[in-house]
């Protein structure tokens, strides 16, 4: 097991740049990739939705999971945004040495 996660949101397209720049910029992540258009299908207060939506898969690490909910929580534009994170069990060993140099890990 690393310390290093896999952070996943779905956003509005227009807001997902804006979300990863600031991500990056404030070093709470190393690297935000942008999956630019997923269709989600999901129940909002008691109706099932159909979104055009972008995912973000946020390079980080643990250390920074606290202050990067919140930074999401207050960019997003989302009442409930998707903030999930996943463990990184294994990675090539340089490249998880520069997501914790990159990042406030």
């Amino acid at each position: 097991m690393t310390d290093a996660i896999v952070v996943i949101v779905s956003c509005r397209e227009e807001e997902s740049q804006s979300i990863a720049k600031t991500l990056v910029g404030e070093k709470l992540a190393a690297c935000v990739s942008i999956i630019p258009s997923v269709k989600s299908i999901y129940v909002w207060q008691g109706d099932i939705c159909h979104e055009q939506e972008s995912l973000l898969l946020i390079k980080t690490s643990r250390a920074c999971w606290s202050d990067l909910e919140k930074r999401i929580q207050g960019l997003h534009s989302y009442t409930v945004p998707e903030i999930i994170a996943l463990p990184i069990e294994a990675g090539h060993s340089p490249y998880l040495q520069w997501l914790y140099e990159s990042s406030n890990g």
